[in-house]
């Protein structure tokens, strides 16, 4: 358990892009806490990462993805927990990540410790999804997507609004680029569900 930090102990600091910052897992855990309107993430060398607030846009888009796996979540609330961009997860090499979307099998889950499961999760979601914004570096997406993969994950979606493709990781394969799909299945590790893209790819105009 952390301590929270007493206000009078905080300092606000400014930290420009091309300054890289290294912190420790207890160091960002503390971070973490005082900065709670800013989604971290911690690289497994110990990078720290300060993603900001995304646009309306992107926000849109993850609703509509977010919507439909938490529905599909309740109606199999036995085979596991679904998780939304907040929720960040403790992988094995040290890292730190909050995927847009996740999932894990109530079986996995259910093989963690009370220890494993305080805080920052220490495990690798079976079911990740990244869904692209305008300021995102894709090279960056693409090895964030891998790393999963590495680390567990049997199944990914790259969801690229931008150039109307998504790219599919599985565990052991290839990656595969699908170009201007209109869903996508859960296959094997989310049976049943299916990804309407409408409304994920495309933003609705504000005279709809």
């Amino acid at each position: 358990m952390v301590d929270t930090p007493a206000k009078s102990d905080i300092h606000s600091l400014e930290v420009p892009n091309t300054l890289k910052l290294q912190v420790t897992h207890e160091q960002f855990e503390q971070l973490a806490i005082v900065n709670r309107d800013l989604q971290l993430e911690r690289t497994c060398t110990g990078g720290l990462i300060v993603n900001p607030p995304t646009g309306w846009e992107s926000g849109e888009r993850n609703l509509y993805l977010s919507t439909q796996l938490g529905i599909w979540c309740m109606e199999n609330e036995k085979l596991g927990k679904g998780f939304d961009s907040s929720t960040a997860f403790s992988l094995p090499n040290g890292a730190i990540r909050s995927p847009d979307a996740s999932w894990i099998s109530r079986k996995l889950w259910n093989s963690l410790s009370a220890q494993q499961k305080t805080g920052f999760a220490q495990v690798t979601p079976e079911f990740v999804v990244e869904l692209r914004s305008p300021s995102d570096n894709l090279q960056i997406l693409r090895e964030k997507m891998l790393e999963y993969i590495d680390n567990g994950s049997l199944l990914g979606w790259l969801i690229n609004p931008q150039d109307a493709q998504v790219e599919i990781y599985r565990k052991g394969q290839t990656v595969e680029i699908l170009e201007n799909p209109v869903e996508l299945s859960g296959e094997d590790v989310l049976p049943s569900f299916s990804l309407n893209l409408k409304r994920v790819m495309e933003t609705i105009p504000d005279n709809y």
